[in-house]
């Protein structure tokens, strides 16, 4: 029989047998092909907490989907570049910039998406405009109906565009309905939200669903991020807003009295076959049903003032990070002017690089962002990189309390604008799906250049002497929290 000082010995060897092999594993396995920040941060943690450190790098250590869903996501690539069009429609005329041809064949070979001509857009700023736009094309439907949201909410404020489903139901429209479990699931209201889907009869998936029971699982933390719907295969919207009141009706919210400023876009044109596919490729992927015929594009009739535009996919479907690398050869790429705009700004170390060379080489780069933060960790991650960036030029602008400027988008000179659904984070890069939309059309990039102005008026520019003063307390909480950002 074992004495009790020999077990205490036992457990204890067999404890220091265990922590030593955790540790070696780490230094071997974790920096395989992971960026030397993430994997920094993973070891940090796994040597400071061996135990819960492995336990959770085994649980979200991961960011790659089954290999089923990623089999899918090829299977659509495929398809997209056999039938895509409007290819033809490009004006490479003289005003198209040199440098930009380069990019357009990188986001093709990432996300197999062309540069397409054609295209019209709209821009709507205000939150009551552009659900009040998308409700009234739902009510103009005639055959189908694709909407897809990280969040989505019955709620007051979106009543009327589920009635607008509704009805598209009654007269014989097929409206499809995506959103993202976890997220919508952490929605004031989500049981009330599926039982009015129920009642309407759409056709509705939960996107990425952690259902383990039912056999629906991967890494709980990856989520289908993207904002979109497409009406008839004719015309789209996409952006920043997700479907809710734009307090999002969480008590801390009202109590705090913040409110969300989005901006989405509606196109027509070849473009809309891109939007489309996402959508496609989304409900493949929860369904198994491949809607090949509903991503065909359906021809819109010319306009005037078309613009050159390019579908840039990203996500945990894609072996690599499609939104980071089209943001930073964009910012490379620009010779005069980059105006950012994101609510969550937590960039790597190479989107780092490349936004303060841009200031470095002399060029105009501005940085909008919130005063405060409806998320702390990311919040005050994003605060420590303000030094780095004041330092290096860059201005940056404060949107004023309470409104959360959560618009995300971004222009490189007067040539090319970006608009979608990702942020500037290292989530959106890695752990999220993403849409954003490259737009090539001086009209477009004015546009916005009104939209930034109307940013700047309700904002005020922190300057480096200021930030440089703030308490010490503020700054270790900032440093730590950027710890935890490269943590994927």
């Amino acid at each position: 029989m074992i004495d009790s000082g020999t077990l205490t010995l036992i457990v204890a060897v067999f404890a220091l047998l265990l922590d030593i092999s955790i540790r070696v594993f780490a230094v071997i396995f974790i920096p395989q092909n992971r960026k030397p920040q993430t994997a920094t941060a993973w070891l940090l943690a796994i040597f400071l907490l061996p135990y819960l450190g492995i336990l959770i790098f085994l649980l979200i250590g991961n960011t790659r989907l089954p290999k089923h869903r990623r089999e899918k996501q090829r299977e659509i690539n495929q398809y997209i570049i056999e039938t895509t069009d409007g290819v033809d429609q490009v004006a490479r005329d003289a005003t198209f910039p040199a440098w930009l041809e380069p990019i357009v064949e990188l986001n093709r070979n990432l996300g197999s998406m062309p540069l397409v001509g054609g295209n019209t857009a709209k821009l709507y700023t205000e939150y009551a405009e552009s659900l009040a736009a998308m409700t009234a094309a739902v009510s103009d439907s005639r055959m189908s109906v694709h909407a897809e949201f990280y969040i989505l909410a019955f709620d007051r404020t979106t009543t009327r565009f589920f009635d607008a489903l509704d009805a598209a139901v009654q007269r014989g429209v097929t409206v499809r309905v995506l959103l993202d479990h976890v997220a919508s699931m952490r929605s004031p209201g989500y049981h009330r939200t599926l039982r009015k889907l129920r009642k309407i009869g759409v056709q509705w998936r939960l996107m990425l669903p952690v259902q383990p029971l039912r056999g629906k699982y991967q890494r709980p933390d990856l989520r289908n991020h993207r904002k979109l719907l497409v009406i008839d295969g004719r015309l789209a919207f996409t952006g920043s807003q997700n479907m809710i009141d734009r307090s999002y009706n969480k008590r801390g919210n009202l109590r705090r009295g913040l409110k969300w400023k989005d901006l989405m876009v509606r196109f027509e044109g070849p473009i809309v076959a891109g939007v489309n596919a996402l959508f496609v490729t989304d409900w493949y992927s929860e369904t198994n049903e491949l809607l090949l015929r509903e991503a065909e594009r359906i021809p819109a009739e010319k306009a005037a003032a078309t613009l050159d535009a390019q579908v840039v996919p990203s996500g945990p479907g894609f072996e690599l990070e499609n939104n980071l690398r089209l943001f930073n050869a964009l910012l490379y790429g620009a010779q005069r002017k980059v105006i950012v705009t994101s609510p969550y700004f937590v960039p790597d170390d190479s989107m780092l690089n490349a936004i303060t060379n841009a200031a470095y080489r002399g060029l105009d780069v501005q940085l909008f962002v919130s005063e405060i933060g409806d998320q702390p960790v990311v919040f005050h991650a994003q605060r420590s990189y303000y030094e780095a960036l004041l330092r290096a030029g860059v201005r940056i602008w404060l949107y004023k309390a309470p409104i959360v400027l959560h618009a995300k988008h971004f222009t490189i000179d007067d040539d090319v604008a970006v608009i979608g659904s990702s942020n500037m984070d290292m989530r959106s890069f890695s752990l999220n799906f993403e849409i954003s939309v490259m737009m090539r059309g001086r009209h477009i990039v004015q546009q916005l250049r009104d939209v930034e102005q109307s940013y700047r008026d309700e904002s005020r520019e922190l300057f480096l002497e200021e930030w440089l003063k703030r308490p010490l307390r503020s700054k270790v909480l900032d440093n730590t929290a950027r710890l935890t950002a490269a943590v994927q």
